[in-house]
This record gives C-alpha cells, structure tokens and sequence, in this order.
C-alpha cells in the first residue's frame, strides 16, 4: 500500500511527531509512506522514509491553487492508495485539490482534538462541514473527540474511528537539571506555550503549591508564542527562584523519568501523548479532566484528574502524587505498554486502511 501523510509543517508539535512516527511503523509493516508538509519548517521528524516539503505561503491559505496543483501532480506521480491529513490546514488543501483536480484517493481526516473549541462561528461550522464531509474516515484521538465531533457534525457519525495516539518505546538517558538546588521536588511540564497549555493557571497552581513545599521546582519545557508573556508573569509573581525555563528540548522523556510527577492543567486537550510518556517512565501525573485525558488515567489508580479550575484541589493532589506507591506507578506503565505503544497502534491504523479499500 502507498500512503500520503499530510502534515502542516515539519515542527516539533505532537499531530506532527506522531504522524512521523506513524509513518515509520506503517513502513515496518511493509508500506511505502511519503510524508508531505504544506508549508516550510525545520525540525527534524522521527522518521527515514521520503519526505516532500512543499513550502508553501501561509499567507495563501485560502487560496493556493498552486499548492493545490501540486497535490494533484503529486497524486498522479506516486499513485497513493490512501492519503491522511494530519491536523491544522491539511485538510482543507486536501479536499480543496480532490475538488479542483478531480483526483480519486479515499481520505482520511486524523482528528487529535476538540473541534468544538475551535469551531465557533456559523461561518467556519459551515466551511468545516463541507470539508469533513468529503472525507472517507476521520480518526478521532479519543472517545471524546470522537463524541465531540460527531455531534458538531452529525453526517460524521457513520465514518468515524477511535485511535489512541502512542508512544515510542525508548531508553531514557541521564541528565540533569538546570540550577537545581539540592533536596529540590522536582515538577515538570511539558508543552508548547499556547492559551489550550495553560501556563498562567500552571503559575496560580504553583504559587499555592509552594506554600507546603518550599523547596520544590517546576521544569518547564517547551517554546511558543506565549513563552514571553509568561516569563515576564514569573517575574512579576516573584517566582522566579523556583521555575526553569528550558524552551524546546530534544529529550523530554529524559526529564519527565527524571521529576517526582508531571502537571498538564491544560484547558483543552485530545489525548496528550506526554501523559502516556510520564505514565511509560513511572511518573505520576496531575492532570486537567479535559477531553479524552480520563480515558487514559484512573483517578487514584494511575494517576490524578482534577476539575478543570480547580486550582486549589490541583494543589491538593500533587501534594498526593508525593506520597504514592510503587504499584500505582506499575499500574499505570503496563497500562501503557500493552494498549499505547505506536508499534501496536500502526495495525489499528493499517486495519481501518484496508476497510476503507475494500
């Protein structure tokens, strides 16, 4: 089988690190994966087979008949049995060149959120309506998005499909903190300085944390367009002495096996791969009960899920998270290497291919 993988631009984002990942592990399976990014990027994505950049103008979104010319070329050149878009623009510059060049390559739509949380105006419902139902599958992340979409767009309920997102397994390595003071607790996080990671509530969060725990850290590891903004809150909240920034880092695993838990108080998720990863390397996490996170943690059990706003018991529960057992951390690793590794979730990938085919 030949698969397109449509990314919106080589980044270090999780819809296009899995998609890279994805394309490795459907290639062990015996298929021949081209991943495609729209626009130019230059991070180095996990994967060996043949990459194409289009680098198109983000500036032409709505309107790049070229990109959508070049989709069409591309399609007639490698003859793909299937093409899956991943996220962000892919979706709309894959069915707008199906429309315009009247290729015949079934679709598939990876949906890795909460549409809902985007989708806001009539307008764009209306827009986004026609593209989803042109498509022949969508892949929701989690039951929730799954639910979450199906009930923005009812047409959507007949071709949708739940696939979890995984994880690599890997070897952590050593490595040590910046400025780490001795006899420190160490909390890191793990995400891209956007409104859905919520870093200013993170920064409420911590404030109240410190008030039992004086000697802790908060690792925080990632870049974004909100990172200055919330340097600047550090400062101004006094807490520069207890919070680290590393900006993006090539081996967060390393860090997050590293830390006494994981905090995502997130206020908008699919199914955030960092929480398999803590869970992977036996960290405990806290965690905002958004979109499809409790399908992944039992409260209590693997892990903690708090109220979205709930900063006080977020507090509450990382002072918990301290005081947890060695089998709740075993619980929560088998969880994840029997049911979220990618090698495994390439087949589900691969399963729904062939059905679409039939």
């Amino acid at each position: 089988m030949i698969l397109f993988q449509i990314i919106q631009k080589p980044q270090k984002r999780g819809a296009e690190i899995f998609a890279a990942q994805l394309s490795e592990h459907l290639e062990k399976l015996g298929h021949t994966v081209i991943l495609i990014s729209l626009f130019k990027g230059v991070s180095e994505l996990p994967f060996s087979g043949k990459k194409i950049q289009l680098s198109r103008p983000i500036s032409k979104r709505w309107y790049d008949y070229e990109a959508w010319q070049q989709i069409a070329r591309l399609v007639k050149e490698f003859k793909p049995d299937i093409i899956q878009c991943n996220a962000g623009d892919t979706l709309k510059f894959l069915i707008l060149s199906k429309l315009f060049f009247g290729w015949n390559v079934p679709v598939i739509a990876r949906n890795a959120s909460t549409v809902s949380n985007y989708i806001k105006s009539t307008p764009t419902k209306i827009i986004n309506h026609f593209f989803y139902k042109k498509v022949d599958a969508i892949i929701s992340v989690s039951k929730f998005s799954a639910e979450d979409i199906n009930f923005l767009f009812p047409s959507t309920q007949k071709k949708t499909f739940v696939i979890p997102i995984g994880i690599e397994e890997i070897v952590t390595h050593q490595v040590e903190w910046k400025n780490q003071p001795t006899n420190s607790i160490n909390v890191v996080h793990v995400g891209g300085f956007t409104f859905e990671k919520n870093h200013l509530g993170l920064l409420r969060i911590w404030k109240l944390f410190l008030e039992s725990k004086p000697n802790a850290v908060l690792h925080l590891l990632g870049d974004g367009p909100m990172k200055q903004e919330i340097e600047k809150e550090v400062i101004k909240m006094n807490l520069s002495d207890s919070i680290i920034f590393y900006g993006w880092t090539a081996n967060p695993l390393d860090y997050i096996s590293k830390a006494d838990m994981l905090v995502l108080p997130s206020i908008i998720e699919g199914l955030p791969g960092v929480i398999l990863e803590a869970m992977y390397c036996r960290t405990p996490v806290v965690a905002n009960d958004v979109g499809g996170i409790h399908e992944l943690i039992e409260h209590k059990q693997t892990g903690f899920l708090v109220e979205k706003n709930d900063e006080l018991n977020f507090v509450n529960f990382m002072q918990e998270a301290l005081t947890i057992d060695s089998s709740f951390k075993e619980k929560a690793f088998q969880i994840v290497t029997h049911n979220y590794t990618n090698k495994n979730i390439a087949k589900y990938f691969e399963k729904i291919y062939f059905t679409i085919l039939k």
